[in-house]
């Protein structure tokens, strides 16, 4: 089956607000010293949201807009490489 432009952007639009619900939620965690000024999350790949089929997320890695990591998780453009 095709994947439309439509679903593309659905698809991208659901995987960001999923990735910073994800930052927020590990930001606002009760660990976190209030003396500190609280943190930055270091969340920056997710397992995309499971409503859209794989073909679509392999679209959005082949176009460049996400990339593919270890264990079916993805990031939000293309990753050059650590440290």
């Amino acid at each position: 089956m095709a994947v439309t432009d439509e679903e593309l952007k659905r698809a991208m639009k659901a995987f960001k607000r999923r990735l910073k619900l994800t930052a927020l939620d590990d930001e606002s965690r009760l660990g976190r010293s209030p003396m500190t000024g609280g943190g930055t999350s270091g969340i920056e790949s997710i397992i995309p949201p499971r409503e859209f089929r794989q073909e679509i997320w392999d679209a959005l890695v082949a176009s460049g807009k996400l990339s593919k990591e270890d264990d079916g998780f993805y990031r939000v453009g293309t990753f050059k490489g650590g440290m």
